[in-house]
């Protein structure tokens, strides 16, 4: 049987921390003669890029998700 230390140590050894850097967000390259707008509302979430739609102007867009507001 294993001591109570032995147990701890154990465990403290083997609960390491992974921290994993954020993903890489691919921003999509305005064309010639837009004319850049900034962010009118805050960032909706974790991996969202400010980025220019042709339709609907800018927008959040995720990789994963799509648009924001549901924008296709």
């Amino acid at each position: 049987m294993k001591s109570p230390i032995a147990m701890f140590f154990s465990a403290f050894i083997l609960s390491g921390c992974v921290v994993a850097p954020p993903p890489v967000v691919q921003v999509a390259p305005v064309p010639a003669g837009v004319t850049y707008i900034g962010p009118n509302y805050p960032l909706p979430g974790p991996g969202y890029a400010w980025q220019y739609h042709p339709q609907n102007g800018w927008g959040w867009f995720h990789p994963r998700f799509g648009w924001h507001r549901g924008w296709r």
